[in-house]
């Protein structure tokens, strides 16, 4: 008998598990590079394919100067975009420990590579810095209007949570006012890393999210929208759906308690077909479902 209850235990949890996933949720919570606008990646991508290094150093570079990094502390808003953060940049992406730890790792992935290390790539982080932001500034062809159909529905409460860059006056990406671009002023609340300190993955920045949403939900729920939408309850973590491009920021959101829909490189369209089930709306483009594909051009030097 004893074992029969476990069992109906197990279950009802199993159940009521199974009825949160699938119930409709309050916020929709994008990242902004590689979900609404083109990925950076593209960008580190095809730089590295044009030198002819295993692709993916540039990011291990980054991800392994983590949290005191020259790029980790230009998101959190620390340090100026100037030449002294190219200059650390620059630095950090032409570490010689770092460089022979991740060639060993493709080493043990590609038995073609040759067995002496090479030297560290030589990389010009100030051009890929600006190449990644200007490319990464154009709309993603199939989540951009599926953002807009969104809006318009008007059925959810639209966020944002991004790593970002505050760029100084004069340079070709600075707005007078930060929010007030196209893009960012679809959502009704925007958390930007530069802007409280935090970046993702670290969980405060979650924890941040899940206030500043609670807030607009609780401070808008006397309104014909708030009331249909029983935003005076405000926010619990499972009633928030988060899209990121990237597995260790959607792993810290899960830890939170968001439910979460990854966004594959150059292939936004899958994860608008999520949101299509998640919200049972039709939100699609008519931009054609061909992937984004790497630029391999001229290979600058090869190992």
């Amino acid at each position: 008998m004893l074992c029969n209850l476990e069992l109906v235990k197990k279950l009802m949890i199993y159940l009521d598990a199974a009825m949160v996933a699938h119930s409709p949720p309050k916020v929709l919570l994008f990242d902004i590079g590689g979900v609404c606008v083109i990925s950076p990646f593209q960008s580190i991508l095809d730089y590295e394919l044009s030198l002819g290094i295993p692709p993916g150093w540039i990011n291990y570079s980054i991800s392994k100067t983590a949290p005191s990094g020259f790029w980790h502390r230009l998101e959190r808003g620390e340090i100026p975009l100037d030449d002294a953060f190219y200059a650390g940049f620059n630095e950090d992406l032409h570490n010689t420990a770092r460089w022979r730890a991740f060639y060993k790792i493709q080493q043990s992935k590609n038995l073609d590579l040759p067995k002496k290390f090479p030297p560290v790539p030589e990389l010009d982080g100030k051009w890929l810095f600006n190449d990644m932001m200007t490319r990464s500034n154009a709309p993603d062809p199939w989540m951009y209007p599926a953002l807009k159909n969104l809006k318009a529905g008007g059925q959810y409460i639209l966020a944002a949570l991004s790593n970002t860059v505050i760029f100084p006056r004069g340079h070709v990406l600075y707005r007078e006012e930060f929010f007030a671009d196209p893009i960012r002023s679809l959502f009704d609340v925007f958390v930007s890393s530069a802007h409280v300190g935090l970046r993702k993955p670290d969980p405060k920045i979650y924890k941040h999210a899940l206030n500043e949403v609670d807030k607009f939900a609780k401070s808008h729920a006397s309104e014909d929208r708030g009331r249909m939408l029983n935003w005076q309850d405000g926010v619990k973590p499972n009633e928030i759906v988060f899209l990121d491009d990237i597995g260790e920021n959607l792993k810290a959101a899960k830890k939170s308690g968001f439910r979460t829909v990854k966004v594959p490189l150059g292939k936004a369209f899958e994860a608008v077909d999520e949101l299509e089930v998640i919200t049972g709306l039709k939100l699609a483009g008519n931009h054609p479902r061909i992937p984004i594909v790497p630029k391999f051009g001229d290979a600058k030097a090869k190992l």
